[in-house]
């Protein structure tokens, strides 16, 4: 079993510049924990996103770091033109000496694409089009396209990516359907929806990648969990119901500007969030056996950890990475 961190890079008390700082420090306790990869989303104009260029901060973590992979999870794709992204894509994996894993999206949030003056009716589009500019950008030395949103007529490309053909690349998957579409196309996924939902689309996806008769291993399911690790439950449990609201309150701060309903709600209090799964707390013993009991009930192989948010500390955030690498990782590699 592999590791990996989702982040989505949310406000806390600290002044932005030592905000980033602290972030970049917890970043390289990841690298030196043994992680796969960390994973940052991408969000505008709300506290939930403080990253809202991926590849800035991205190329940051890329300098302050040695063996972690890392990249977007993901590019919201219908706010970037295609061929700068490419370009973007090329700079990273080359100043992390093939390190970026690339994930791309239409964009979780609709308000935040009409924010940009893009319609979300086009996002799926835009997103179908830019990828198919983007794999064709990364794979050759010309891009040709015509669609109904971008038109290319042999603009070279002198820029290449480190890894070959292409980095790996990343989807997030919230339905049967795009399991199935994910599989086909050879992606890797990740899901933060509840055990019951995820265990669908883990089984769609393992049915569609094996009609692809494909060689060699199946791309990496994850399976992305809010926790904080502590020395006993009590403890872990104080930090994540204080440390929760906060992140919550980011997390729909765009929608109540706006007066719109998030489409994957999260509630108020951490106890739900634990109810439905989706969230869990406690002592490194208890902290693995929830991991081990939902990994095997949903079907995911890869775990992947949001493990600093809200208001934790950088000492509270650092104890529970330590506590997590140091003795629930192992304890899963052996299982």
């Amino acid at each position: 079993m592999e590791f990996g961190i989702f982040d989505h890079v949310d406000a806390s008390r600290a002044s932005q510049a030592d905000y980033y700082e602290e972030r970049l420090a917890i970043v390289e306790l990841f690298d030196r924990a043994g992680f796969f990869s960390y994973h940052v989303a991408e969000h505008h104009a709300t506290p939930l996103g403080m990253a809202p260029s991926p590849s800035v901060y991205l190329a940051a973590v890329a300098q302050r770091t040695k063996r972690l992979r890392f990249g977007p999870m993901i590019y919201a794709l219908p706010l970037y033109h295609p061929l700068r992204m490419i370009e973007e894509i090329c700079m990273l994996d080359q100043m992390s000496g093939g390190r970026l894993d690339v994930g791309f999206g239409r964009g979780a949030s609709p308000i935040e694409l009409e924010l940009f003056g893009v319609n979300p009716a086009d996002a799926r589009d835009i997103y179908d089009e830019s990828m198919a500019v983007i794999v064709q950008g990364l794979r050759d030395r010309v891009v040709n396209f015509k669609g109904k949103h971008f038109k290319f007529d042999n603009v070279p490309v002198e820029i290449e990516p480190f890894q070959k053909p292409h980095p790996p690349v990343w989807y997030g998957v919230h339905a049967n359907d795009s399991a199935t579409r994910s599989a086909k196309q050879g992606l890797n996924v990740i899901s933060l929806d509840g055990v019951t939902a995820t265990k669908g689309f883990s089984e769609c996806y393992r049915s569609a990648w094996n009609e692809t008769g494909r060689a060699g291993p199946m791309p990496k399911f994850g399976l992305g969990r809010m926790l904080v690790v502590a020395d006993t439950d009590a403890e872990a449990k104080r930090l994540a119901e204080r440390a929760y609201p906060v992140w919550q309150a980011s997390f729909v701060h765009l929608f109540k500007v706006y007066d719109r309903m998030p489409s994957h709600p999260r509630p108020a209090e951490f106890s739900a969030i634990v109810a439905d799964g989706r969230g869990f707390c406690g002592s490194p013993k208890t902290v693995t056996e929830i991991i081990r009991k939902q990994m095997a009930d949903s079907g995911a192989d890869y775990f992947v950890g949001q493990f600093a948010f809200g208001d934790l500390t950088f000492e509270e955030t650092r104890h529970s990475i330590e506590l997590f690498a140091r003795e629930v990782m192992p304890a899963l590699r052996t299982a």
